[in-house]
């Protein structure tokens, strides 16, 4: 199972990641903008930012690791079950959610990094 301190742990390898919190809920933010929640509601889950195409596109794949409520309905974002998604999904998740809300300059020292 993955837990909110593994996801800061996958997180803090990219630029300008900040733990905060957001509707009184732990959250990772970029340049103070929202890009993951963990979500203390009935359902629970990791609320990570993404396109419109990217949720609809989870969603359809039947993967029991994603879902949304009405909630987020018209949102670009997608709820995702930590018991339930893989790790290298998960990682690859959170880089899209942190670029969608990155600011240009956060962005340029990530394709400054050389690649390991």
């Amino acid at each position: 199972m993955t837990t909110w301190e593994e996801v800061v742990r996958l997180s803090s390898g990219l630029p300008g990641v900040e733990e905060s919190t957001s509707y009184r809920t732990p959250a990772l933010k970029v340049a103070g903008k929202l890009f993951a929640r963990l979500r203390e509601e009935a359902e629970g889950g990791l609320m990570l930012v993404c396109s419109m195409e990217e949720k609809e596109a989870l969603l359809a794949s039947g993967d029991p690791a994603f879902y949304t409520t009405p909630h987020y309905d018209g949102y670009a974002s997608i709820l995702v079950d930590l018991d339930k998604v893989g790790r290298e999904q998960l990682v690859e998740l959170l880089e899209e959610a942190w670029r969608a809300k990155a600011p240009a300059k956060v962005l340029k020292e990530r394709s400054a990094e050389p690649n390991p």
